[in-house]
Order: C-alpha cells, then sequence, then structure tokens
C-alpha cells in the first residue's frame, strides 16, 4: 500500500483527475506507469507514434480513428490527464465509482451519453456533428476491409443512413445515432478492464 501512495505522489493532479475520469487512485498509477513506459523518450506526454505502439490498437481497423482521440482539436500530443480522460470512457460503469452520480457533478465520462459521443465521433470523421453516407462508407472500409465488395458497402452505407436519418436530411445526428443503438448495451460494449 505505501509503494502505491509513493508513486501516487508523483502524478501532478491526482486529485482532480481521480474526481473528473472516476478511477481509482491504484488504476491511476497503473495507468501512469504506462503512460510512462509509452513514452519511450521521457518528454512528459505522448504522440501518435507512441499510442501506435499499442498492439491492440495497431490490429484494431478503427485505431487510427481512437488515437485521433487523443489529440482533439489537432494537437499533437496528450499529457497524463488527456490519456486519462480518453481511456475513462472505456471504463466499466459498474467499475470503482460505484457511488450515486451527483447531478451538481458534471455527467461520469463513462456513462452511456458520454460513450455514446466518443463512439459518434469516430465516424464523424469532419467533426461537423454529423455522419454522411460518405463517413459512413469510410468507416465501413476500415471496419470489413476487402472482406465485402465496394458495391455491397454502398448498400450498407446507403441503408444505415436512410434507417437513422428521422430528418431526411441525409446524415445521421448525433441524438439520430443514440435512438438507434438505444437497445444495445453500449455500457457494456465499449468496456475494457483496464490493468486488472
Amino acid at each position: 500500500m505505501g509503494s502505491c501512495s509513493s508513486h501516487a505522489s508523483i502524478i501532478p493532479d491526482l486529485d482532480d483527475i481521480r474526481r473528473e475520469t472516476g478511477f481509482s487512485q491504484a488504476s491511476l498509477v497503473r495507468l501512469h506507469h504506462r503512460f510512462r513506459a509509452l513514452d519511450s523518450n521521457k518528454k512528459g506526454y505522448l504522440c501518435r507514434m507512441d499510442l501506435q505502439q499499442i498492439g491492440a490498437l495497431a490490429v484494431n481497423p478503427l485505431g487510427d480513428r481512437i488515437i485521433d482521440s487523443f489529440f482533439p482539436d489537432g494537437s499533437h500530443s496528450v499529457d497524463f490527464r488527456g490519456f486519462a480522460r480518453v481511456l475513462a470512457h472505456f471504463r466499466p460503469v459498474e467499475d470503482e465509482g460505484t457511488g450515486t452520480w451527483d447531478p451538481e457533478e458534471p455527467e461520469p465520462l463513462n456513462s452511456r451519453m458520454n460513450k455514446l459521443r466518443f463512439a459518434f465521433q469516430l465516424y464523424d470523421l469532419d467533426r461537423d456533428g454529423k455522419i454522411s453516407r460518405h463517413e459512413m462508407l469510410q468507416v465501413l472500409r476500415l471496419m470489413v476491409g476487402v472482406q465485402v465488395t465496394e458495391e455491397q458497402l454502398e448498400s450498407i452505407a446507403d441503408r444505415t443512413v436512410q434507417e437513422a436519418d428521422e430528418d431526411g436530411d441525409g446524415a445521421v445526428s448525433f441524438l439520430e445515432f443514440a435512438k438507434t443503438l438505444e437497445k444495445m448495451n453500449i455500457e457494456q460494449k465499449m468496456s475494457i478492464r483496464i490493468l486488472k
């Protein structure tokens, strides 16, 4: 236990990060250790190339899109706080902070709505708040590769956008996206047991 506390002292703003992400102190210490291991040049931040060394992302068809989520607004580096914030979206709902959520506090990063927002931004390539047919097609290409013909992919993209597009504007808004997935257990599907 003393070892965990001594390692915790080297994490700047630990209590703020713990409150913001919902991770326990022990989990944050383990994540910080992983962050430092990825930061091979000891810069104090991670760049895109550092994250590309993670094997699970290298083989994930959406790996580049997930890596993009660490660098909002075109930034080229992510500090430990930003690293923990992104990973908090994947924290299982029943993990660690199992108490009730205080409505006066910001919505937890691992809430259903925040998980949906995270998933939505993986598809919304131009970040205009809508998923167009073209964006859907690009993501489908990443996910299935050459296993499906281009004609089949176009048909899937057309049907997916058409079924979700309630207002008829030819694109899927976040609310339409959320409604389409309302029966899916997104809390379970977007959960990773991190460093257990």
